[in-house]
């Protein structure tokens, strides 16, 4: 009987003695629509990556894919909703085509600044919205990356008014491209590793993409002579990312509070390393030729009374889209009252 106990207490001793099982570590794959190191857009998904590992002691990865490596660019958002991967890495106004409301998500012409749309995404009800639209697709989504208002484009011509549009051959994304082509344009969606051959082969006469930092990385400024501003068709735009909900259903809730925490980390780095980034490439480019102009204001003018018809019209023929778009007005509205009434002007 002595035998037996001490036996018992040694198996005992064993058990109790032995380390608490490490919980295995968790890694999404990321399809991303831009290439993987792309300056900016595709560092975003991948500081993303850097600070969901940080918050979670390694135990959440994300691993980003390329644009292509996985699926083409613009069919991420039916392969996250298939589930043909787990994730994906976007700019919001890319599904416009599926999802209509997410043209007005990813960058309102004429419409907020970046803190602005920040702050009617995240606490004003944007997100919300955005994920009722979602939830039919079976996707979570995570707007993560706020990029700053961008140039208005790269043209091969003079821009002096508005028939100048006319049977321009551009590459324009989202809801300006819409604008365009009620001015007479032609344009089309080209994924951004691709935007470079169309221009420099002619299929397209002009394109906008992003940032200075960006466009510089991608060779514009060797194939088109005229960088116009500003960027009326996107103030302010949001890159997400997106997940298969049967993945993030499977995700405990503190995975899913981490997730929440590095996104929100993630929107203050893109907001912060973007603006004093620009001008000096500006300056590489006016060195090299490039002549960097304003847009006329006459053009101006046409290009906001077109866009408020677009904007009018999509809200007419989509309920998300109207609910989105007469929201995020009020939203800017009530801000920008405030922010009159804080005004530093002495004019």
């Amino acid at each position: 009987m002595k035998k037996l106990l001490t036996t018992a207490a040694a198996t005992a001793l064993l058990f109790t003695a032995q380390p608490e099982p490490a919980f295995a570590s968790k890694t999404i794959d990321v399809a991303s629509t831009f290439p993987k190191n792309m300056v900016f857009l595709g560092e975003g998904a991948e500081n993303l990556s850097k600070l969901l590992s940080e918050v979670s002691d390694g135990k959440l990865n994300l691993k980003v894919y390329g644009a292509g490596e996985l699926v083409p660019p613009l069919e991420v958002f039916n392969a996250v909703s298939t589930g043909a991967v787990d994730a994906g890495w976007d700019w919001i106004g890319y599904w416009g085509g599926t999802v209509p409301v997410t043209g007005l998500m990813g960058a309102m012409p004429f419409g907020p600044t970046p803190e602005v749309f920040l702050g009617w995404m995240w606490e004003g009800g944007g997100r919300e919205i955005l994920q009722k639209a979602y939830d039919p697709f079976n996707v979570q989504v995570f707007p993560c990356h706020l990029t700053a208002p961008e140039p208005g484009g790269w043209f091969n011509k003079e821009i002096n008014s508005v028939d100048d549009f006319k049977g321009l051959k551009m590459r324009i994304s989202g809801l300006g491209g819409k604008v365009l082509n009620n001015l007479g344009a032609s344009t089309q969606l080209i994924a951004g590793g691709e935007i470079f051959v169309a221009l420099e082969r002619g299929r397209i006469e002009a394109t906008e993409f992003s940032l200075p930092i960006i466009d510089q990385s991608l060779g514009f400024q060797n194939v088109a002579k005229y960088y116009y501003f500003p960027g009326w068709h996107q103030p302010a735009s949001w890159n997400s990312l997106l997940i298969n909900k049967n993945v993030y259903n499977k995700l405990s809730d503190l995975e899913k509070e981490q997730l929440e925490v590095a996104c929100k980390a993630n929107v203050v780095y893109t907001m912060s390393v973007a603006p004093a980034a620009q001008m000096p490439v500006l300056e590489k480019f006016k060195a090299g030729g490039v002549e960097v102009r304003r847009f006329p204001p006459q053009v101006l003018q046409v290009l906001k009374a077109e866009s408020a018809k677009v904007l009018a019209a999509e809200a007419k023929n989509d309920p998300l889209f109207k609910e989105a778009y007469e929201s995020l007005v009020k939203y800017m509205d009530s801000v920008n009252q405030w922010h009159n009434l804080q005004s530093l002007s002495t004019n």
